[in-house]
């Protein structure tokens, strides 16, 4: 059986900033680019049977860096929609939210462009992609390009578990990659947050 490669887009300056960018379109840093391309020689080993990614240009464009001909694009892979708290720092949200925690209480309703979604729709989203790249693991490995939160629910949903335990996780650096394995058809984490 294949592995799972799940990797995060590299450095944008939102991603710098510590804004949270979910459906805004923001492109990659220099910085961004050069740790896509710093990808490539630990991906290059690999047989991949499926490189799917965000439709997003960050994503998309870090598959292309790392040497991940063919990504087809995957809308179940586009980072949680943040909806009112779209381009705010968790500190400004903490500002009018006291105590605010993404995966305890959610995102704000936002306007027609972000409307905001909860966690259980993240997580129905992840678990579609999931049943299309499961079947295709028999024959090799399978490369995901995605975002840090979605990357957290799509590997506690490989583990069968429920997606508010992507609390447990480190949130994964731009431009790192994460292995997700089986061994006598138990899921388990094989590496995480891997710098290239």
């Amino acid at each position: 059986m294949g592995e799972l490669i799940v990797i995060r887009h590299g450095q944008t300056a939102w991603s710098l900033s510590g804004q949270h960018a979910g459906r805004t379109d923001v492109p990659l840093t220099g910085a961004g680019e050069e740790a896509a391309r710093a990808l490539a020689p630990k991906l290059a080993d690999r047989r991949f049977v499926a490189v799917f990614s965000s439709p997003l240009s960050r994503a998309m464009r870090t598959a292309e860096l790392a040497g991940l001909t063919g990504a087809e694009a995957d809308p179940d892979l586009v980072e949680w929609d943040y909806g009112g708290y779209e381009g705010l720092t968790a500190e400004q949200i903490r500002a009018t939210r006291p105590g605010w925690d993404l995966w305890r209480d959610g995102v704000a309703p936002g306007d027609a462009g972000h409307p905001g979604e909860e966690l259980r729709q993240v997580a129905a989203r992840v678990d579609a992609a999931l049943d299309r790249i499961r079947p295709l693991l028999s024959d090799g490995d399978v490369a995901v390009v995605a975002h840090g939160h979605l990357a957290r629910v799509l590997t506690v949903r490989w583990l069968g578990l429920d997606a508010r335990e992507s609390r447990l996780l480190g949130h994964p650096h731009p431009g790192t990659l994460g292995v997700l394995d089986a061994e006598d058809g138990q899921p388990f984490i094989s590496a995480w947050n891997v710098r290239p």
